[in-house]
């Protein structure tokens, strides 16, 4: 097996986790699931540290409140079958049913409302799509963590990041995983990253710092999101902080508590994208959020549902070359 660089150096600086006692459990869901759909939007690129997808098994590091968990996650006519290695494995288990869209509350929403709407093609996607549910970690820090680093860049950038800084300052992870795989670091890991090391990842000082100033209150706001009643509430803790605005608090919303109604305003491609896909032109954020009005509590169901239609706006221009200024 060949490793990348920044695989190889986490390697080399990591001692190789033990094998522990794996756990098992089959999660049967009362709804139909497509785990591949569901669980890996998660995935921050190919590379991502903390998850891979190794034939029919879906591989996933996390940082539990117990400490680091693998989970391997088959799907099959029982359910899914889920086997977890490490300290945070009992919680991991535990947690399966959300990570797998159990509490994704599709009430009030009706896919018809799509066609009568004027886009039976979106209602198409809800038919074909059924099985795919709305995602939640509960790991709140990490989603802020990562949202935190996709600011303002490619996609290509804030992936190659969050690999460098996971594998350098993560965990590795126990278990026969097809390739090292890390968990992200604690939160007071996270804050005593150097300015250096986020540098030589990529990561601009506006982003570092918004990181770094959330972990001096990481557990206190994880905790305030997770008892927040609502995304609005959730919304006025997580953008109380610097360095933290609509998009990365609705993003955070999105991967940590499977939010039906997060919007990402702000984003480069998101209003044009569903502007076209609606009525066939672009429009900004504030065309985005009236288009979406009628849909007002499953605003991301609607958004997931256009992502996954395929309806593109043709390219009018070069592509965004993305800077690098580490070495500079």
């Amino acid at each position: 097996m060949t490793l990348t660089a920044d695989a190889a150096t986490a390697a080399s600086a990591h001692t190789r986790a033990p094998r522990t006692a794996p756990a098992h459990t089959v999660y049967r869901p009362a709804h139909p699931l497509n785990l591949f759909r569901t669980v890996g939007m998660l995935m921050r690129g190919p590379k991502d540290p903390t998850m891979l997808v190794d034939g029919s098994t879906l591989w996933r590091a996390a940082r539990t409140p117990e400490g680091p968990a693998t989970l391997a996650l088959r799907q099959s006519a029982e359910g899914v079958h889920a086997t977890a290695w490490g300290a945070g494995a009992d919680w991991a288990l535990t947690q399966l049913p959300r990570l797998c869209g159990a509490d994704d509350d599709e009430t009030g929403f009706d896919a018809s409302s799509l066609t009568e709407a004027g886009h039976p093609h979106l209602a198409h996607v809800a038919r074909r799509t059924a099985g795919t549910r709305l995602t939640r970690t509960d790991l709140v820090f990490d989603a802020l963590a990562s949202a935190t680093i996709e600011q303002k860049v490619t996609s290509y950038q804030a992936f190659g990041a969050w690999r460098a800084l996971i594998t350098r300052f993560g965990e590795r992870v126990p278990g026969p995983t097809p390739r090292p795989m890390f968990a992200p670091p604690t939160i007071d890991g996270w804050r005593r990253i150097p300015s250096w090391a986020w540098h030589r990842a990529g990561v601009e000082p506006p982003q570092s710092r918004a990181v770094v100033r959330a972990a001096e209150r990481g557990q206190r706001i994880a905790d305030a999101v997770l008892g927040a009643d609502s995304g609005p509430d959730s919304d006025r803790v997580l953008t109380s902080l610097p360095g933290i605005g609509a998009w990365t608090a609705a993003e955070a919303r999105i991967r940590a508590l499977g939010d039906p109604d997060a919007v990402s305003v702000g984003d480069y491609h998101l209003a044009h994208q569903v502007g076209f896909a609606l009525t066939g032109s672009r429009v900004d954020d504030d065309g985005m959020l009236e288009l979406l009005a009628p849909w007002s509590g499953h605003r991301q169901r609607v958004i997931r549902l256009i992502l996954a239609s395929g309806v593109v706006e043709p390219r009018r221009g070069p592509r965004l070359a993305p800077e690098d200024h580490r070495y500079r």
